[in-house]
């Protein structure tokens, strides 16, 4: 397992917002990892709007409230990562929010599942190698998943959400491609990924097959793992702005209409 100071240096606030801002970090009861992606300073030094784009994890544990708080943000769409028996076992509805899925499989944990079904120990070494290999797949494997994702914030600034089941790992790669977009520094888009190391909420799973050190691995995020995946981007792709452009479809024009959408104007 990496070594925790290895990790970029957080701050012990969660939300570590301005004075002014409102807060990044929305204190749902039914989501511990809903977040606002507002606030981060991109392109020409114009920050990125609030309100706007959320991440999170899944949605179908939501009170009536959270529900409530959704709608008073303005949320009409909600892109949900999860595989297709993920999204089947746990389903939700929002009122007035339209649901796009895009899965992403296979996940780690159905892999994880069949090594355990086939007597394999499974190690957080193990799981860690299998993480790595998993942000790579994102690249390689699901860019029509990310590239829907874009063709939809380029129809709309309508507020969104994106998620999958823990909020971490797709909807990570995710929040870091729409960041880089826009123009905000792989550190700060580094930062962003790694908050859910201090929000997510690990679910409770009293009948785990697997150690705990694994699901430590599992329910976390490390820093190693979206370097994985923004090394493939840059190593077999020629960087973000070429895979943006040539996997994703979002090429010069498109950044531009992205910039208009999601950052303050000019001062």
């Amino acid at each position: 397992m990496a070594d925790n100071h290895r990790l970029i240096p957080m701050s012990k606030n969660p939300t570590p917002d301005l004075p002014g801002e409102p807060p990044r970090s929305l204190p749902l009861a039914g989501a511990s990892n809903f977040r606002d992606l507002g606030g981060y300073v991109g392109i020409d030094g114009r920050s990125v709007r609030w309100r706007r784009l959320f991440r999170s994890d899944h949605l179908a544990a939501l009170t009536p409230g959270d529900a409530q708080a959704l709608q008073s943000l303005g949320v009409s769409r909600a892109f949900d990562f999860r595989g297709v028996d993920e999204r089947a076992a746990v389903p939700y509805a929002l009122s007035g929010v339209i649901q796009h899925p895009l899965p992403i499989e296979p996940t780690v944990v159905q892999r994880l599942k069949e090594l355990a079904e086939a007597g394999r120990t499974i190690t957080p070494e193990h799981t860690e190698a299998l993480m790595v290999e998993t942000y790579r797949a994102f690249v390689h494997d699901n860019a029509d998943r990310f590239a829907s994702l874009f063709a939809h914030l380029l129809d709309s600034d309508a507020p969104l959400v994106f998620h999958c089941t823990a909020g971490k790992d797709r909807t990570g790669f995710a929040a870091a491609l729409i960041l880089l977009a826009l123009g905000v520094p792989r550190e700060v888009v580094m930062q962003d990924y790694l908050l859910t190391n201090q929000l997510y909420r690990m679910p409770e799973l009293p009948h785990a097959r697997a150690p705990q050190e694994v699901l430590n691995v599992l329910w976390r995020v490390q820093q190693e793992f979206l370097e994985a995946a923004l090394q493939a981007v840059d190593h077999d792709h020629g960087g973000v702005d070429h895979y943006l452009a040539r996997q994703l479809g979002v090429r010069a024009t498109e950044r531009q209409r992205l910039s208009e959408l999601y950052l303050h104007p000019p001062a």
